[in-house]
């Protein structure tokens, strides 16, 4: 492994924005550590990035109340707003943020350990989804441009906000993943509280400006700390109406237990999921092992969207492991911005052991470590083990791994993973390789009720962004696409007017007059 490294500058961030104020916090504060070294050259020890505030139950109140002035109980200014002129605020803001994609890029590769080229990938990415949520917007605002009329009554549609909403992203994409709830949940006219993961959160630090100077005070809100302290005050008083997450369900469940009015909670959940890949007899193997590599190990495996077992046909498995084996051990292992770096540190001190821990629980019932450099641990990282055969009374058959593991298991009867998947407590997506459509066809009937996402002779993944992103069972609730996330965020609501000369009147001058924000069939460009 190459000695170069790049240098990163600590910022120790100090403020937070409540009620469209960068306010200065002058209380406890956290270090902020990468688990990569920041000279290779001397004995392994962690890099000190910068600090953030360790904020407490008083300033989660504070921003709450922010959040609340700001809806007005729906009658606030950004609720209320002109579509057309919430959408020049977001557009402002996809350009600002544009001017720090070099430094949230390096902090991604310090922070997270993701890849320069992944890195890169995902601030762009962010940036496309902002425009591309804005433009599907506009679509939507030009459908509700119009009355319909039904038994003698006129209905003038549009979508509406919910209130105020808690956001709280992952780790592994700090910025896309709580950007893909952030946005439109803003955008749809709601007011919003927004705790960073603890890993990936001072990339936040450089945005704090853009969300001050682009939207209305209080419709962003951004705390710092741990959502222990902060997320339960601010359930358990009931004014949350939506609580959108990206993480493991316990979290959600825990949350949800503290809001007192369960029934009024919208949610909007990303979830865990135990993606399995299905390898056919027929499956052309030089290209299932393309994606199994992708799919078991992008971003070190650390996502819900990975590939965590594998399931091969027995007939297959021997040779399937030997080629597997060997274009895993293949895999390039850096630092994130050394060229061709596919595998890099983990961001969690206590990973390796995780993953070392499960490797040997899994060698002490019978399994086999089938790669060579399989389970070798350094202070930051433990190479990728293929473990074979694996068992059902194995912790890495059992628990969502989220790391560079890959058990593999053998089949006779296609019916021993459909029932594997139908057992799950989880149910995202699917990877199906194989080539004869007779078998392909009834497996892809049965498996698009298993999950909801069938990935033919691919890896499973979330995007393109346009699609459908969601989950059976413990995997998600609602769905995220730039679509379906505005929809997500808003509720249908209409004005009904009897068809008769005085209310066509009231009508005619409404529109004329531009008196109201909500009748209007101003057409969007």
């Amino acid at each position: 492994m190459s000695t170069k490294t790049i240098t990163v500058d600590q910022l120790n961030c100090r403020e937070y924005l409540v009620g469209g104020k960068l306010k200065k916090w002058d209380g406890d504060t956290s270090e902020v550590y990468s688990t990569i070294s920041s000279d290779p050259n001397k004995p392994y020890s962690q890099t000190l990035l910068g600090s953030i505030p360790d904020m407490d139950s008083e300033s989660a109140l504070e921003a709450l109340e922010s959040a609340k002035k700001a809806f007005d109980r729906g009658q606030g200014k950004w609720p209320t707003m002109k579509v057309r002129d919430r959408l020049k605020c977001m557009k402002r803001f996809a350009d600002k943020i544009q001017e720090h994609r070099d430094v949230v890029v390096n902090l991604l590769m310090w922070e997270i350990g993701k890849n320069k080229k992944d890195s890169e990938k995902e601030f762009d990415r962010t940036v496309d989804y902002i425009y591309d949520t804005i433009n599907e917007y506009k679509k939507i605002d030009r459908s509700s441009a119009r009355f319909e009329k039904d038994s003698g009554i006129h209905a003038h549609i549009r979508r509406g906000p919910l209130g105020v909403v808690l956001c709280l992203g992952p780790y592994n994409y700090p910025l896309n993943e709580t950007f893909c709830l952030l946005i439109p949940a803003i955008l749809m006219g709601n007011t919003t509280i927004f705790k960073p993961a603890k890993h990936g959160v001072l990339l936040i630090a450089p945005l704090l400006n853009a969300f001050k100077e682009c939207f209305p005070p209080g419709v962003v809100n951004i705390l710092f700390g741990r959502g222990r302290k902060i997320c339960p005050p601010i359930m358990q008083t009931g004014y949350i109406d939506v609580l959108a997450l990206i993480g493991h369900s316990s979290s959600a469940v825990a949350l949800q237990d503290q809001h007192p009015n369960k029934n009024r909670l919208r949610l909007v959940l990303g979830l865990e999921a135990k993606n399995p890949g299905i390898i056919l007899p027929d499956a052309d193997l030089d290209l299932t092992i393309q994606e199994c590599i992708s799919g078991c190990l992008s971003y070190n495996g650390q996502r819900c969207t990975a590939l965590k077992v594998l399931y091969v046909h027995e007939s297959i498995v021997d040779e399937f492991n030997k080629k597997f084996a060997k274009a895993v051990d293949d895999l390039k292992f850096g630092m994130p911005w050394e060229k061709d770096s596919f595998l890099t540190p983990l961001p969690e001190p206590s990973k390796p052991k995780y993953i070392r821990d499960l490797i040997d629980d899994a060698v002490s019932k019978g399994a086999s470590i089938v790669n060579k450099k399989g389970g070798h641990v350094t202070e930051n990282y433990c190479y990728p083990a293929i473990l074979y055969p694996v068992k059902q009374n194995m912790r890495v058959y059992q628990e969502e791994q989220f790391g560079p593991v890959i058990p593999v298991i053998s089949f006779q009867d296609i019916d021993e993973p459909l029932d594997d998947m139908a057992n799950s407590e989880y149910g995202q997506q699917v990877s199906l390789f194989g080539s004869d459509t007779k078998q392909l066809g009834p497996l892809i009937d049965t498996l698009a009720n298993l999950v909801c996402r069938v990935n033919l002779n691919s890896s499973c993944q979330r995007g393109p962004d346009i699609y459908p992103f969601t989950g059976r069972k413990n995997s998600a609730v609602s769905t995220l696409s730039v679509h379906d996330a505005l929809r997500a965020f808003s509720i249908r609501t209409f004005v009904a007017s009897k068809d008769n000369i005085h209310n066509n009147r009231i009508l005619k001058k409404l529109l004329d007059s531009n008196d109201s924000n909500f009748i209007s069939t101003d057409y969007i460009l």
